[in-house]
């Protein structure tokens, strides 16, 4: 299966589907921590090649329900950034899954099919993720442990917190690979 992973620069799921011997790369205005199959610029410029899934992280800072505070007076930032998610859900691209934190997107957009947390899939952390979906199963959890602690949210400030709260964990990564790698 050849994937698209945007807006991504960690790797993390990108290589969970390599992993599994997908054709995979990911693709961020940044470069990649874990090296190639990296594509580092504009999503725009890759999505028309011919992919059959692909997994979205559009970026939250206009979007999340956290960063609700400081909307006010950037309202043309969030419009820009709703158009970017609509621009990647209506991608021709057949299976597509758009992932993001609870926010602006359910109620401008839509509601997403389903919300996840870390500890449904073997981290013990709570994080609520929002999935918009086309044509593609909800995803099962696979690995649901005890622990609910919100080490994210609590994260102290710092300069790279941003891409701390950012990364994709390794378990919901590789349950993705697994269930919609079949598909």
């Amino acid at each position: 299966m050849k994937v698209l992973v945007a807006c991504e620069f960690s790797g993390i799921v990108r290589d969970a589907f390599r992993n599994l011997g997908h054709d995979a790369m990911s693709c961020d205005l940044l470069p990649s921590e874990r090296g190639d199959p990296h594509y580092q610029g504009d999503i725009r410029f890759v999505l028309d090649n011919r992919w059959d899934l692909m997994i979205a992280h559009p970026p939250c800072t206009y979007l999340a329900v956290s960063g609700a505070r400081w909307w006010k007076g950037r309202e043309s930032e969030q419009w820009a950034a709703l158009e970017f998610v609509k621009l990647l859900m209506n991608a021709p691209i057949e299976k597509i899954a758009i992932e993001n934190p609870i926010g602006k997107i359910s109620t401008a957009i839509r509601k997403p099919e389903q919300i996840i947390q870390p500890w449904m899939f073997g981290h013990g952390e709570t994080k609520a993720t929002c999935l918009w979906l086309k044509n593609l199963p909800l995803l099962v959890p696979s690995n649901i442990v005890e622990g609910r602690e919100a080490r994210i949210h609590k994260m102290p400030p710092g300069p790279d917190r941003w891409k701390e709260r950012s990364r994709t964990y390794e378990g919901i990564a590789k349950a993705m690979a697994e269930q919609w790698g079949k598909e």
